[in-house]
């Protein structure tokens, strides 16, 4: 082998290292993470108000589907998600991009004072808007929001 096939050679398996290594499907562009941030802040700033119809028009076809009312939506926000629906802070984790789409880990006080993540998921709507797909709540010991 030439010194120049071998330079080729290990410049090849670098280049392929490094995707392996960094793949291209857990890169979210900036534009697409401040248009997650974004949605998950107006929802929330929603909750706050007491906007239902707001913070309904956040949520994904699916989650309307199984919603199909803003009163319903509000009930289940309500009785099931107390720190995102009332939180005392809120800071914005990791955002990556799974094979099941977009997520977004967001560190929050309840209005109990319990430090949570909520990992929400999204789904990019046809005309491009961020809606949420799911939000997964899991008591968070190690963190202050």
């Amino acid at each position: 082998m030439t010194s120049r096939t071998r330079h080729a050679f290990f410049t090849i398996l670098l280049v392929f290292g490094i995707a392996a290594a960094h793949p291209a499907s857990a890169q979210l562009a900036d534009v697409d993470r401040d248009g997650i941030r974004t949605t998950i802040q107006n929802q929330i700033a929603a909750f706050q108000r007491d906007d239902g119809d707001a913070a309904y028009g956040y949520a994904a076809p699916i989650i309307q589907g199984l919603f199909p009312s803003v009163d319903a939506f509000m009930a289940m926000v309500r009785s099931g998600y107390q720190p995102v629906y009332r939180p005392k802070s809120v800071v914005f984790g990791e955002a990556v991009l799974t094979p099941q789409g977009p997520t977004q880990r967001v560190f929050v006080t309840g209005p109990d004072g319990k430090n949570w993540v909520a990992i929400y998921s999204l789904e990019q709507q046809p005309d491009g808007s961020w809606k949420i797909s799911g939000c997964t709540l899991v008591e968070d010991e190690g963190s202050v929001a």
